[in-house]
């Protein structure tokens, strides 16, 4: 039996870095809002604090802080005529779960992506033509441009305490930023971290080659900071743990210190955990939601939350899923091309090399988030002629040491055995003495990269699970062989030791070994209803009560990381809800 409880003014789902926004975005405009959480409360205080957080066993190989795969999960496969098995063991990626969402456990690296993704189609065919874009590559102009969201990406840099180097304020080129960044209205809140050795030896390496390389902008709180909202942060400790753990000192930006705290004080707020939405529920008209079906996953009970806006804010996999078990909007299909609901799934890639010095001491569990130095000549620069490689797209190289762990991070060089003394003589010698030269590309969405419901297999409470079907196409490949290049030529003049050079890989898609938790597409944003689930303002077409919001609304995916754009367009999106659609109900657009 379902119990239907009474109506509010919107039901959140999910309470992460999305989710909280809104929730203290509209509480504070007058509105009744109730978040739905399917994970536990976490505070820093309770779950974060030492020596507890620092248990690289607890919170990396046993996935404490990440979405139960034993409930819920997707299968996977590569191409659409094999099998799609369950990821039981979540490995490629790591959504989070429980308050905070994957904003707790995330790294902290916060970019600004710019026209040159929002309008990619139009900028590709005016220099490349038509046909220099593979047919099978769907790429779009987003509907959505710089200019409009430049205030939000300031916003939410300003909540997350940001630390970085403008490269371009108002037009005008700063020295140790970076040079092919957009303008923006002022410098970050912050300024960087401190350089470690690693990311020193690359700066200058770049430096002698003509690059202009900066610190990555992170929300790694570089010293003690009180945000706008009045949100304190410690400095950063260079501890080591960040990536997958919660921050001890409260120096990373994480909605649970920041956004959620505010909303919680808040009489019109109510959080509750342990609920997991299963369905968005539809009027009879089809065009409006009515509210959501969750599940209390301590007890099983049903209840009905009716609500006048629904705001899905859960992780990106999660949103689709939702869309897709409700029935809002069409699924897609692979083969026709029609249907927008899964399609567009994208991922990234990189390529990397392993350099190891006998007389360089880089003490790599001394470092955090945002302790690398960064590249961007192969991505933001637009004047690169993508030609010479034969892609669209870029990507970023960079070096440094984030969360180096004593366990997982056990860099040797190639050749050495993987078991045995003369393996442990070798991480011993190593450990201290390595670093690696990375980069990071964006994937393109390709008609064949898509999520659709599983016809075989069930989570917990007997829902069919989302399947991906995703694999690297050429341009992937193709990005990999130039970068490759970049980085060996970089490995060439710093001439290491020994080093275990980049290279391109043929290989299929695994989810078994980590590669990033930035995951985009499903229901992506457009200007028409013809080739988008979501306006610009992340509103679904089908029904103008029904916001998605997060990574999935994304048309592809860049080289640059996907938070501080998630973050930029929750604060548009609350923005729009206050002072255009509690005015004037309906589309935005």
């Amino acid at each position: 039996m379902v119990t239907k409880l009474q109506s509010v003014d919107v039901v959140i789902v999910g309470l992460g870095w999305t989710g909280g926004i809104l929730a203290k975005e509209l509480t504070e405009a007058g509105l009744k809002v109730v978040a739905l959480e399917r994970g536990d409360m976490r505070t820093t205080a309770s779950d974060y604090a030492v020596p507890n957080i620092r248990d690289e066993l607890r919170y990396v190989h046993r996935q404490e802080l990440m979405q139960n795969a034993a409930r819920d999960t997707i299968t996977a496969r590569n191409m659409v005529n094999q099998e799609a098995l369950p990821i039981r063991r979540l490995g490629s990626f790591l959504p989070g779960e429980g308050v905070g969402g994957s904003g707790i456990h995330w790294s902290g690296g916060t970019w600004r992506w710019t026209d040159m993704d929002f309008k990619i189609r139009t900028l590709y065919e005016d220099r490349y033509g038509k046909k220099y874009i593979p047919e099978d590559m769907t790429i779009q102009d987003w509907g959505i441009t710089y200019a409009e969201l430049e205030p939000y990406y300031d916003k939410f840099e300003r909540t997350a305490g940001v630390s970085g180097k403008a490269g371009n304020i108002n037009g005008l080129m700063q020295a140790g930023g970076n040079p092919f960044e957009a303008p923006r209205a002022r410098d970050y809140p912050l300024p960087p971290l401190k350089d470690i050795l690693s990311s020193k030896m690359f700066s200058e390496a770049a430096i002698s080659s003509g690059y202009s390389p900066f610190p990555r902008p992170s929300a790694n709180a570089s010293k003690a900071y009180t945000n706008p909202d009045g949100a304190a942060f410690g400095a950063c400790q260079y501890c080591g743990y960040c990536q997958r753990f919660g921050c001890e000192a409260n120096a990373k930006g994480s909605p649970h210190i920041t956004v959620i705290p505010i909303a919680m004080r808040n009489p019109n707020f109510e959080l509750r955990t342990h609920s997991w939405v299963t369905k968005v529920i539809k009027d009879s008209s089809g065009k409006r939601v009515t509210g959501v079906l969750y599940t209390n996953v301590l007890n099983g009970d049903e209840f009905e939350q009716p609500a006048s806006i629904v705001l899905l804010c859960a992780y990106a996999f999660n949103n689709v899923h939702l869309m897709l078990l409700s029935q809002i909007g069409k699924p897609y299909d692979p083969v026709s091309g029609d249907g927008i609901i899964g399609k567009n799934y994208a991922y990234d890639t990189g390529v990397g090399a392993n350099l190891f010095f006998e007389n360089r001491f880089f003490n790599p569990f001394i470092s955090a988030g945002g302790t690398n130095s960064v590249i961007d000549d192969y991505h933001g620069n637009w004047n690169f002629d993508r030609t010479q490689g034969g892609f669209v797209g870029g990507y970023i190289v960079s070096a440094g040491h984030n969360t180096a762990l004593p366990i997982g991070n056990r860099p040797v060089p190639s050749g050495t055995p993987m078991w045995g003394k003369e393996w442990k003589a070798a991480t011993a010698k190593w450990y201290q003495t390595a670093m690696s030269i990375t980069t990071r590309s964006g994937v393109l969405p390709n008609k064949g990269n898509y999520l659709d419901l599983d016809s075989t297999y069930k989570n917990a409470l007997g829902q069919p699970l989302m399947r991906l079907t995703f694999d690297f196409k050429e341009n992937e490949k193709k990005l990999g062989k130039h970068g490759a290049e970049v980085v060996n030529a970089f490995v060439k003049m710093m001439n290491p030791t020994r080093s275990s050079l980049a290279s391109a890989s043929d290989k299929p898609w695994s989810f078994t070994p980590y590669q990033s938790t930035h995951n985009t597409g499903g229901t992506i944003m457009g200007e028409h209803p013809g080739n988008s689930a979501v306006n610009k303002y992340q509103q679904s077409w089908d029904c103008s009560n029904l916001f998605v919001i997060g990574a999935n609304v994304f048309p592809h995916n860049s080289a640059y990381q996907p938070t501080g754009l998630v973050g930029a367009l929750a604060y548009w999106t609350a923005d729009a809800i206050k002072t255009k659609y509690i005015k004037n109900p309906g589309l935005l657009v």
